[in-house]
């Protein structure tokens, strides 16, 4: 299992360090990264946290998925890689 865990569904008001103190509790956390929309900066409801072990971050998922974090339910899993497309972005030039 890979140690990177999506969490989805979270609050725009969500910050990392209480993403990073929850996620604690179950294993140490080596990164936290709250996605954010690149026109606004505003957050995009969900983010990547990286845990140091694998047992950490199936612990993680048991403990913390569906659990009320800021006022909406958390829904935690394994990342998955994301494969890029091979079709051009619609500002791409030729």
């Amino acid at each position: 299992m890979a140690n990177k865990l999506y969490v989805g569904n979270l609050s725009y008001d969500t910050e990392s360090s209480s993403l990073e103190q929850l996620f604690a509790q179950y294993g140490k956390v080596t990164s936290v990264n709250i996605i954010t929309d690149r026109m606004t900066g505003r957050a995009r409801g969900f983010a990547f946290v990286e845990m140091e072990s694998s047992d950490a971050a199936k612990a993680a998922i048991s403990a913390l998925n569906g659990v009320e974090l800021d006022g909406r339910q958390l829904r935690v899993n394994e990342a998955q890689d994301k494969e890029r497309s091979s079709r051009p972005r619609s500002n791409d030039r030729y």
